[in-house]
């Protein structure tokens, strides 16, 4: 059974940077949509970052647009979340999951499962 464990995560100031992991444990990630996800306090769980199973379709929420990178490493069965020049509007709890379809939107939290445990992002001074 496919297991995602997230790691990363941590206290960082404004304009810092951070990498997630998604360290998959069970199937292969690569017949699977992948995901990230956050939610702060108080707010509803959004899209931040998904990639298709074969690479040729990244969707990044507006928010992120040129700040983040998602990426896959085939080999370690781990996706990354790369997060550059972050914000205190970042500040979140991350999570990872999956989806094995094709199903639109592409990056919404409700058609993705096996989720992990996430991990805290603060952007703070």
């Amino acid at each position: 059974q496919l297991q995602l464990v997230e790691s990363g995560g941590g206290l960082v100031q404004p304009g810092g940077l951070l990498r997630l992991s998604c360290a998959a444990s069970g199937p292969s990630l690569d017949s699977y949509r992948i995901g990230w996800f956050r939610q702060a306090p108080g707010k509803e769980r959004e899209g931040v970052s998904c990639v298709s199973n074969n690479n040729d379709s990244i969707y990044y929420a507006n928010s992120v647009k040129g700040r983040f990178t998602i990426s896959r490493d085939g080999a370690k069965n781990t996706v990354y979340l790369q997060m550059n020049s972050l914000k205190r509007e970042d500040t979140a709890v991350y999570y990872c999951a999956v989806h094995r379809g094709t199903l639109q939107p592409m990056c919404v939290w409700n058609l993705y499962y096996n989720w992990g445990q996430g991990t805290q992002v603060t952007v703070s001074s």
